[in-house]
């Protein structure tokens, strides 16, 4: 990603402010700021109608809000009494009692622990309430039915949603196969051919529109008739501290007051999403999951169709909170700064870029500070296409103690900029930060994007479209897992136990620092940016592998020559949790490592990078007394992603980094593992209130990757031999895994 690994600690040590640090430290190794912190995190969800499950909605009529029920009324008279007295009472009109306020907040509280309360739940609650136990069996019984009817309509929206991709996948393939006929003869020419030409247009379409759209950028601030800064200085200065935006007006057709404008209204709507409950969000009884109510979303916010019916889009909505280990000033300058802001999300981000600042804000954390930013969204998989978003991002103080920073697409930026890519509008979105003192922060991420329809691989297909994929709750669970990386690194009173095998605290921070670059190598090389041009080979295992080569002539962070890389994603009906906790076993390493012929390997040092077990680095030592090389292993893992990323390293260098030696210079060419959740839990086969039937896990989304060092001349070409060699090192690796873990006929 371009990051500078030359003094890491310079970035890290801006995240935390030192008073606060030892405190932080102190709560985290002894487990007593971790439950406060959760605690403090589910009252706040309490209030403000939930912590923020995402989901995506596709906009329909059918996904209306909560309809009117009795929830608020109870019937009298239905189903007793007999004989003449029964009979004059049901002559008479039926009596309504209405609930109090504070009745329905008592009901609603338990409901949320409890939708099916049992016998001495509804006595204990009748009791303190002053109401028939039958008054609060009904409301619990409306309270349900209305529950379960928006959900049902919700599926609806999403099984035709469903129904309507199919149709279009169907015709953007009949399309394709028609264009795929040569002019002249009306003979079909070689799908494969004109794919790949395709490809390296598109790429080369790209990077020219890039070198366009940098041009523009320089143009656009200096007034027409100006001089430029080479030609007058003092003009060069007095016009660098002008906006550039001020003479957007010929170029995206934009005024600043206009933009000024939107950023206002979005801050407004981003605050009021990430603290409204019912009926803008609804939770899910049956998932758990928040779901954007998204007819009560265009009522509250009069929302206009923005595409006007040209490109068919869909609506991913999600909201999450949580508590980040970081001072909120180091917060918030990070997601400003757009290196700080690209290396805090490695796995997610390929590329970002601040294209223009608008206002330049006050202050430290540039408190109004405005900014036209791009990024390159991505996967951790060549087989999702990346979406490219341009947005304006806004930070804003709201009070002493919060923050806000709020991201927001605008209309012709992204037309002008390139209409030939697949592209992703951000409607308001953001995040809301909190301080809560010691070092830490409460941050509530509201998600919400409109997204062009594009084809997507059937096995990617469920956890894409059901928005979980660049949701609230990835982004969020990334931001925990580096702050908590930056604490544990930062840290000086770690726990023997957690630093096995190095002596000394440099050592440990040289260690850690090789295992980060090594992992942001990893993400780097496996995604679908138009940084690889990747090419589908056929095997004879049937498995779907892609290739892509890349030449590296001067980067001593890797060896030099002609580096291969070979990816291959798959479909396991194993739990996330097993298969991650399988392939960071060092003692079960052997059985799915080919590489391996003497048995299990022997552990050097481990060391811990986040409270989880499974966040650790590791150094392993092959058995076999002729080699020469160790291996290096970071596995991570967080509420929706695992990765495992390995290296074979010298021996030699190793021990040099162990003892506190610089790391930067130290070549390596990491391959590993990305484990997502296959999105199928999230969507229940029935309506059921049964537990066992909630909690039951779904398999996992496996993406292997390896690279080796194809010729050690930067020079020569790619030959076929290292195709099939790292082809036969992905098919042997899977049917390892596939064997061990029993899942051959996955």
């Amino acid at each position: 990603m371009g990051v500078d690994m030359s003094n890491p600690s310079s970035r890290t040590k801006d995240f935390f402010a030192s008073p606060a640090l030892s405190l932080t430290l102190a709560g985290v190794f002894r487990g007593a700021a971790t439950p406060a912190a959760s605690v403090e995190v589910e009252q706040g969800d309490e209030e403000s109608g939930g912590g923020g499950r995402e989901d995506a909605v596709e906009i329909s009529s059918e996904n209306t809000g909560p309809g009117r029920s009795d929830e608020d009324g109870y019937a009298e008279g239905d189903e007793e009494d007999d004989g003449e007295e029964g009979k004059n009472k049901k002559k008479k009109r039926k009596k309504y009692h209405r609930h109090t306020a504070e009745q329905i907040r008592e009901m609603e509280a338990l409901f949320k622990e409890s939708p099916h309360p049992d016998e001495k739940q509804r006595q204990q609650l009748s009791k303190q309430l002053g109401l028939a136990p039958r008054q609060v069996k009904f409301w619990f019984q409306n309270r349900r039915t209305q529950i379960k009817a928006i959900q049902e309509r919700h599926e609806n929206a999403l099984l035709k949603s469903e129904i309507e991709k199919l149709r279009e996948e169907n015709r953007t393939m009949r399309e394709t196969i028609k264009k795929a006929c040569c002019p002249n003869c009306g003979f079909a020419t070689s799908s494969k051919d004109v794919t790949t030409e395709e490809q390296q247009l598109r790429i080369e379409n790209a990077k020219l529109k890039a070198e366009l759209e940098k041009l523009r950028a320089t143009i656009a601030k200096y007034p027409p008739g100006t001089a430029s800064p080479s030609s007058s200085c003092s003009a060069g200065n007095d016009q660098e501290n002008r906006s550039s935006l001020d003479y957007y007006t010929g170029i995206f057709g934009l005024e600043k007051s206009r933009i000024l404008e939107i950023v206002y209204q979005a801050l407004e709507e981003v605050n009021k999403m990430a603290t409204a409950g019912e009926p803008l969000w609804v939770r899910s009884v049956e998932t758990g999951r928040e779901i954007l109510n998204y007819d009560e979303y265009v009522r509250q916010f009069s929302v206009e169709n923005s595409s006007n019916g040209r490109i068919k889009r869909s609506i991913e909505a999600s909201r999450e909170s949580g508590v980040v280990f970081v001072d909120l000033s180091r917060l918030v300058q990070a997601f400003m700064d757009v290196n700080q802001w690209k290396e805090m999300f490695p796995c997610m981000i390929s590329k970002a870029a601040t294209v223009d600042v608008i206002c330049d804000g006050e202050g430290v954390n540039r408190n109004g500070a405005v900014q036209l930013m791009f990024a390159e969204l991505q996967m951790l998989t060549p087989m999702v296409p990346t979406r490219e978003v341009y947005f304006i991002r806004y930070c804003k103080q709201l009070s002493p103690e919060r923050w806000a920073i709020v991201d927001v697409s605008i209309d012709k930026v992204e037309d002008n900029i390139d209409a030939s890519l697949v592209k992703c509008r951000k409607r308001p979105s953001g995040c809301i930060v909190e301080d809560k003192s010691n070092g830490h922060c409460k941050v509530t991420w509201v998600e919400h994007l409109e997204c062009q329809k594009s084809t997507v691989h059937t096995m990617f297909r469920s956890i894409v479209n059901s928005g979980t994929a660049f949701g609230a709750r990835h982004w969020m669970a990334t931001l925990q897992l580096q702050c908590e990386r930056i604490v544990f690194f930062m840290a000086t009173n770690v726990p023997t136990k957690d630093s096995t095998g190095v002596a000394t605290l440099a050592g440990r921070k040289s260690i850690l620092k090789l295992a980060q670059r090594m992992t942001w190598s990893f993400c780097r090389a496996v995604g679908a940016s138009s940084f690889h041009t990747w090419t589908k080979i056929s095997t004879k295992g049937g498995e779907d592998i892609r290739v892509a080569s890349r030449k590296n002539l001067n980067d001593p962070a890797e060896p030099l020559g002609v580096i291969l890389c070979a990816v291959s994603s798959v479909c396991l009906p194993v739990s996330p949790h097993i298969l991650f906790d399988f392939l960071r076993d060092d003692s079960r390493r052997h059985e799915w490592d080919i590489m391996l012929t003497g048995g299990p390997v022997q552990s050097i040092a481990n060391l811990a990078k986040g409270q989880d077990r499974g966040n650790a680095v590791t150094i392993q030592a092959m058995k076999s007394k002729e080699s020469s090389v160790w291996i290096l292993q970071d596995s991570c893992t967080n509420a929706y992603e695992s990765m495992v990323v390995y290296a074979p390293v010298d021996i030699t260098g190793t021990q040099s980094v162990i003892t506190g030696c610089d790391s930067s210079n130290v070549a390596i060419l990491p391959s590993g593992f990305s484990i997502l959740p296959d999105g199928l839990e999230t969507r229940p086969l029935v309506l059921t209130s049964r537990p066992e039937e909630k909690t039951t896990e779904g398999g996992s989304l496996l993406t292997i990757a390896f690279q080796i060092l194809a010729n050690t001349s930067p020079t020569a070409k790619l030959t076929m031999e290292s195709v099939e060699t790292v082809n036969n090192f992905i098919s042997c690796t899977l049917q390892n895994i596939k064997t061990n873990l029993q899942c051959e006929d996955a």
